[in-house]
């Protein structure tokens, strides 16, 4: 045996891939980098900030200062700021001299409204866990599977089809039935193509994922809206006059009739709330980038396979419409790129088969073994 074929045999076999060691379902990644970094901010920065006011609320105390009567009593005046506090009702006089209230109620429920708009915000991740994660995780399963599968059937191939030129006795007889199995398709394994085809006609991920999103948007803008009617309504006013003339004090005349009362926490509130809006506002072009995502297709990986001869959904223009959940579940399979180990070795084939000055003799990762086999002095060129 000569040492060019010896060398070949070596390095076609350290070529195949080993068999993975641990479970890949433990590793994969059902959610896109972005996404999981939306997640993050939208459910985590109100969660912080509800924290932080709690906090505010407990060490300091009360949330209220009045301006109590000097003749009022210490268990008076306490009496007064807890009144005031749980009524948070606002009393003034219009331009005609009429009583007018208005409720700062809104003041005292705003920490759990920051809860209620985390939970919101949580919801379309609990729509995709549980609807939509269990079939793109069994679909990346067995695609991944297959891909490093076919990748081995390759270098299989190629190490049967180097034994049988090595035993041949008319090469040009071999090279004849090489390039008429090339032609009628008999290298491929149409089990991983007719799938991935069949991903194209399916919309069920794709939906789940314009909906998650569509939610998504829909709670940022909601969430803004509502912070913004919160600041022109009553977010703008840490001053207000209390009336305790109520129930049993409502005919006590040495009661005055309103007294003022200072938020004392009201500049937080008013942090939190710019923080949490300006935040979310910064979100939505990322929400939306996610979403047109789908408008595109991510060929780079598939063309990286096109090299293997079972695999040739680029060539053969069967891409249409990219709102589909094939490219769902390649843009998570770019996601899982780590997972993919025949993606690392078959993207160094293509650099070299870029650099390539005869580029018409490597059409796939078949005749490029070929060459490294040493099998091209005998094959003929094509023309």
């Amino acid at each position: 045996m000569s040492l060019s074929h010896t060398a070949a045999e070596y390095m076609l076999s350290d070529a195949l891939l080993p068999d993975p060691s641990g479970s890949r379902a433990k590793g994969l990644r059902l959610e896109l980098p972005s996404d999981r970094l939306l997640k993050f901010i939208s459910v985590g920065l109100p969660l912080f900030l509800v924290s932080l006011a709690f906090a505010r609320e407990f060490s300091a105390g009360s949330q209220i200062s009045c301006f109590s009567p000097t003749n009022f009593t210490g268990k008076q005046s306490a009496y007064v700021d807890t009144a005031c506090w749980e009524s948070l009702v606002h009393h003034s006089l219009d331009a005609e001299g009429r009583a007018v209230t208005k409720s700062l109620w809104a003041l005292k429920v705003f920490p759990y409204l920051l809860l209620v708009v985390a939970v919101l915000m949580y919801l379309p991740y609990l729509l995709w866990r549980y609807v939509a994660a269990p079939t793109l995780h069994s679909d990346l399963l067995f695609i991944i599977d297959e891909l490093d599968k076919s990748y081995n059937r390759s270098v299989r191939l190629v190490q049967h089809m180097r034994k049988v030129q090595q035993a041949s006795a008319e090469p040009e007889r071999f090279w004849e039935e090489y390039e008429r199995a090339r032609r009628e398709r008999y290298f491929e394994f149409p089990l991983l193509e007719r799938y991935l085809a069949c991903k194209q006609h399916a919309h069920s991920l794709v939906f789940i994922y314009i909906l998650r999103n569509l939610l998504l948007l829909l709670f940022l803008a909601a969430t803004c809206l509502c912070l913004v009617f919160l600041h022109l309504n009553i977010f703008f006013q840490d001053e207000f006059s209390c009336s305790i003339k109520t129930g049993l004090l409502q005919a006590e005349p040495h009661i005055p009739p309103l007294i003022p009362c200072k938020l004392a926490a009201f500049s937080i509130f008013q942090l939190i709330s710019l923080s949490v809006g300006s935040v979310y506002v910064l979100l939505i072009p990322v929400v939306i980038y996610n979403a047109l995502q789908l408008g595109q297709w991510d060929k780079g990986l598939l063309s990286v396979y096109e090299m293997l001869p079972a695999f040739d959904l680029l060539s053969r223009k069967m891409l249409t419409c990219p709102v589909n959940d094939l490219n769902v579940i390649l843009l998570f399979l770019r996601a899982n790129i780590s997972e993919l180990t025949s993606f690392s070795r078959l993207n160094a084939v293509s650099a070299l088969r870029e650099a390539t000055a005869n580029k018409q003799d490597i059409d796939t990762v078949v005749d490029f073994m070929t060459l490294l086999a040493g099998l091209e002095t005998a094959k003929p060129k094509h023309q």
